[in-house]
């Protein structure tokens, strides 16, 4: 009787699995990165951080609208140098950064789409009242057509031991 086991030859170096997080100011996106991170270092994998800006909405005063987008660039790049250092603490390695001026129901199906490295979202779900967050709305469900990668979605109520049982 033949094996049935299929294999394939070994090309090179190994593809490392990079779990994007997106970065925001909710209280269940510390779930979200501390799982990312777990489970990165568990299958010798990598994070990677997406924070999206807004763009200025003042036409009729430029410069105005300009200086705004600049204090939230400022803003966006303080919380993703910050959160930089906590998943190094955590991993050993730097995460990969990007930081991207729209709408981040687009910009996160746009960043997946143009990076192929990329192979696991992981979002953090409110659990504090019936809306989960409008990302997790969006990609549960017309959204999820565009992703080409499975979504993670963590509870905001699990403890950092409640996740290290799962990771």
């Amino acid at each position: 009787m033949a094996n049935s086991k299929k294999t394939t030859p070994k090309m090179g170096k190994e593809k490392r699995r990079v779990f994007l997080v997106v970065v925001d100011e909710s209280k269940e996106f510390h779930q979200a990165l501390y799982f990312a991170c777990r489970r990165a270092l568990s299958v010798n994998g990598r994070v990677a951080l997406l924070r999206c800006v807004s763009p200025a909405e003042f036409q009729h005063w430029i410069g105005v609208g300009e200086l705004m987008v600049e204090e939230a660039r400022e803003e966006a790049e303080k919380l993703l140098r910050a959160n930089s250092e906590w998943v190094n603490q955590i991993t050993g390695e730097y995460p990969i950064v990007h930081l991207r001026e729209g709408d981040p129901k687009t910009e996160v199906i746009n960043l997946i789409n143009e990076e192929p490295e990329i192979s696991v979202l992981v979002l953090g779900a409110n659990t504090q009242d019936e809306n989960t967050g409008p990302l997790i709305s969006f990609l549960t469900t017309r959204g999820a057509s565009q992703c080409r990668v499975p979504i993670t979605i963590v509870p905001g109520n699990l403890s950092d031991a409640d996740l290290d049982k799962v990771t």
